[in-house]
C-alpha cells in the first residue's frame, strides 16, 4: 500500500512541475504560475539522507525563490526526519489515511446540493475560489483557467456544495494518476462550518473516485479529531504523513 503511494507521490506533481534530482531528494518545481511544490525522498529512497542534501535542497529552493519545504512518509523513509530538523525545520505530523470499501455515503444538509464541478459548469469559477477562502486567500489570475483545464484532461476531479443561491459554499478535489488517487484541498468558507459540507464534499469525491474504479483512494487529515470525521467514511489510518516548511 505505501509502495503505491510513493509511487503517487512521485508521479502527480510532475503533470505541472519539473522534477530536479539532488540524490536522494528530488525537487518538484512549478512550471509557470499555482501552487508551489516540495521536496520529497527520491523514489525507492528509504535509507538515511545525509544533513548535507537537506542543505542543498534548502539552497536550491531558496534560490528559486519558493517555499522551503518537505513532505514524506515517516514510515517510508524515516532516515529523513532527524536531517530536515537538524536543518532548523519543524516537522509536523498528519494522519495518512485510506478508504476501506466503497465509503459511507453522506447526504448533503438541508437547503445544500453537493455534485461534481465540469469544466465547462458555470458555477466553477465559486468552487475554486471556496477552499482558498477556507484558508484566508485569493485563487489569484488564471487559477479557475488552470483547473478547467485539469479537468478536462482528467488530471483532477472536482466536487462542490452548493446553497440555494447556487455560490459553492464548500469544494475540494481528488487528483487521479492511474489505480491510485487522493483528496486533496477540502475547504469550508468561514461563514458555513460545521454543517457538515466539507464531510458531504469529501464522500462525493470518494464515491467518485471509486465509480471510476480507481482502487487507492487516500488523503492526508490535518490531525486526530479531523481523522475521525474521516474515519465516518470509511477511512482508516495507515501511516504518518510528515510535513516541513522553513
Amino acid at each position: 500500500m505505501l509502495n503505491r503511494i510513493e509511487a503517487y507521490y512521485d508521479a502527480v506533481p510532475r503533470s505541472s512541475a519539473r522534477a530536479e534530482s539532488h540524490g536522494p531528494l528530488t525537487l518538484f518545481v512549478q512550471s509557470g504560475d499555482g501552487w508551489p511544490y516540495y521536496a520529497r525522498p527520491a523514489l525507492g529512497h528509504t535509507g538515511e539522507v545525509p544533513v548535507e542534501a537537506v542543505e542543498r535542497v534548502r539552497a536550491r529552493q531558496r534560490e528559486l525563490g519558493v517555499p522551503e519545504a518537505f513532505e514524506w512518509v515517516a514510515e517510508t523513509t524515516p532516515g529523513l526526519r532527524a536531517a530536515v530538523e537538524a536543518t532548523g525545520l519543524t516537522v509536523h505530523e498528519h494522519p495518512l489515511m485510506v478508504l476501506e470499501g466503497e465509503g459511507v455515503p453522506v447526504p448533503a444538509p438541508g437547503g445544500f446540493a453537493v455534485r461534481m464541478v465540469e469544466a465547462d459548469d458555470p458555477a466553477l469559477e465559486s468552487a475554486v475560489a471556496a477552499p482558498y477562502a477556507a484558508f484566508g486567500a485569493d485563487p489569484g489570475p488564471g487559477t479557475t483557467e488552470r483547473i478547467a483545464e485539469r479537468l478536462t484532461a482528467g488530471l483532477t476531479r472536482l466536487a462542490a456544495a452548493y446553497d440555494p443561491t447556487g455560490r459553492a459554499l464548500a469544494a475540494g478535489q481528488h487528483q487521479p494518476v492511474g489505480a491510485v488517487t487522493e483528496v486533496v484541498g477540502v475547504g469550508t468558507v468561514p461563514e458555513a462550518r460545521r454543517r457538515g459540507l466539507g464531510l458531504a464534499v469529501t464522500a462525493a469525491l470518494a464515491a467518485d473516485a471509486r465509480a471510476r474504479g480507481t482502487e487507492t483512494v487516500f488523503l492526508t487529515a490535518t490531525d486526530e479529531t479531523v481523522a475521525r470525521l474521516y474515519g465516518r467514511l470509511g477511512f482508516r489510518t495507515v501511516a504518518t504523513a510528515l510535513i516541513a516548511e522553513g
